[in-house]
């Protein structure tokens, strides 16, 4: 089991609250990505959660245990981190064996736990090796297979993909997804990247400035977000906000994603100059400078050829619009 509950987690560094009042539940088996900008909290939190940071006020709840005053070793979590942190002089066998080793674990079952995880991160081939000898993706491996041989209720992960080029990012990302399929264990992720948050969670949580804007499944919160900021946050590339007066609209910003946006050379309801255009092969993003509007992003499907300075017409797509107040709530129109 690892249900995690979270009640009133606050955190004050001085006078300054960097978590103001944090209540979560995290499901046993549940991947839950914690995500938002950099200063949002999501570190901060998840080091509360793992012992290494004490909450000023709240309660953490481990399996309906409360572990506030129990040290980050006796709450039976593993954190895999930024940075790798495997100790230079050590096998890769013998870095991801150290904890179960210092706990007194005998050297069959050490070696039995070990093997099981090399083989889970396809690491055999590796097992004698020292950590200088491994690309960063390998070491990577290695740091998640020292949590793996610990079997605990809940894997803590503080963006564990930032160190590693594009592809390596894709390809851990596929091998982390897969782990949590195959241990059903609960983990919680932290990123500021929102597309590992919409390809690897369960649920996301958005956090800004120490507070939860929304949480919810990926899709949900793409197309139902509560507010501004989730709507800008989530999706890449970012919902396109426009004046929504100006358009004679609800509300005082219509918000509408890049690809819910159609596009005329003749007529349509913004008028707008190309300024740049990015053909990715796949699909097309061109971005159209509009008086009114700002800079605007369009993304087509597959390839389109548009000269630069061009004049566009853009208009939203009537079903998938997004409505905002002046504080930037959401407006749901019927």
């Amino acid at each position: 089991m690892g249900a995690l509950e979270l009640k009133g987690i606050t955190k004050r560094f001085g006078a300054t609250e960097v978590i103001k009042g944090v209540d979560l539940r995290v499901e046993d088996g549940e991947f839950c990505v914690f995500v938002g900008p950099s200063g949002c909290g999501k570190s901060t939190l998840l080091r509360i959660i793992a012992g290494l940071e004490d909450a000023s006020a709240g309660d953490i709840l481990l399996d309906g245990v409360r572990v506030n005053d129990v040290a980050p070793a006796r709450r039976e979590l593993a954190m895999v981190f930024q940075s790798y942190a495997l100790y230079p002089h050590l096998t890769v066998r013998d870095n991801m064996g150290l904890a179960l080793k210092q706990a007194g674990i005998g050297k069959a079952e050490i070696r039995a736990a070990t093997d099981k995880a090399a083989q889970m991160l396809a690491l055999e081939p590796l097992m004698d090796r020292r950590p200088a000898e491994l690309s960063g993706g390998q070491r990577q491996r290695v740091a998640i297979g020292r949590a793996i041989v610990r079997t605990p209720k809940l894997f803590l992960f503080d963006e564990p993909l930032s160190n590693l080029d594009a592809a390596l990012r894709v390809a851990t990302r596929i091998e982390i997804a897969r782990l949590h399929r195959d241990l059903g264990a609960t983990m919680i992720y932290v990123t500021h990247d929102q597309v590992e948050a919409m390809t690897l969670a369960d649920r996301i949580v958005v956090l800004r400035a120490g507070k939860v804007e929304q949480t919810g499944r990926p899709m949900d919160l793409y197309n139902d977000p509560d507010n501004l900021f989730v709507a800008g946050f989530i999706g890449s590339p970012q919902m396109n906000f426009l004046n929504a007066p100006a358009l004679s609209a609800p509300g005082a910003t219509l918000g509408v994603r890049p690809e819910h946006l159609q596009v005329s050379r003749s007529a349509g309801a913004i008028e707008g100059q190309v300024s740049h255009v990015e053909k990715l092969g796949g699909e097309t993003l061109a971005y159209v400078k509009s008086a009114l509007h700002g800079l605007l992003t369009l993304r087509l499907f597959g390839e389109h050829d548009f000269i630069m300075g061009e004049t566009l017409y853009l208009s939203p797509e009537p079903q998938r619009q997004f409505h905002f107040d002046a504080e930037g709530l959401r407006l749901r129109i019927v």
